[in-house]
């Protein structure tokens, strides 16, 4: 028997991201390793905007999203209120 797997409208974005390709490894690093490599490619990534978009809205706490690390997010929250 074959399923499908249903993504919601609002999550489509994610199966054209360059991380859905690359694994989660770069994404949700160790405490204290680099997030080079995560940026680069979120760099390279055409719907970088989404994904940050939805990281804000969704307050994700951990890893790379959006080419920004947690750090950064916080502070981008911080300065938007």
């Amino acid at each position: 028997m074959h399923t499908d797997t249903i993504t919601s409208p609002e999550l489509a974005w994610q199966q054209e991201a360059l991380c859905a390709q690359t694994g989660a490894d770069f994404f949700f690093p160790e405490p204290g390793s680099s997030v080079r490599e995560a940026k680069r490619i979120c760099g390279l990534c055409p719907i970088r905007a989404a994904c940050l978009e939805y990281a804000m809205n969704n307050d994700e706490r951990f890893g790379v999203w959006g080419g920004l690390s947690e750090k950064e997010r916080l502070e981008l929250r911080r300065t938007s209120r």
